[in-house]
């Protein structure tokens, strides 16, 4: 099941970057947080008010981002 209805944007908040529910926590740092070897256990413990689902929903927003063709203008 989909857990991107998790991921927010307000163009007042975070610049309008994604972020988490609402929150000011933005997709980016979660995902850099995962990128640098943080466990998900240990991105909970440090942030309480996100849940598991919330950084699937990071993984899953970060998977539809890359998913995209990409164009060749060879001569």
């Amino acid at each position: 099941m989909s857990q991107l209805h998790r991921i927010t944007f307000n163009p007042n908040q975070c610049g309008g970057r994604p972020c988490i529910r609402g929150m000011r926590i933005r997709v980016k740092d979660v995902l850099d947080m995962l990128a640098a070897g943080e466990s998900e256990q240990t991105i909970l413990e440090d942030f309480p008010d996100l849940e598991a689902g919330d950084i699937r929903a990071c993984l899953e927003y970060a998977a539809t981002q890359v998913d995209h063709a990409v164009l060749s203008l060879a001569k």
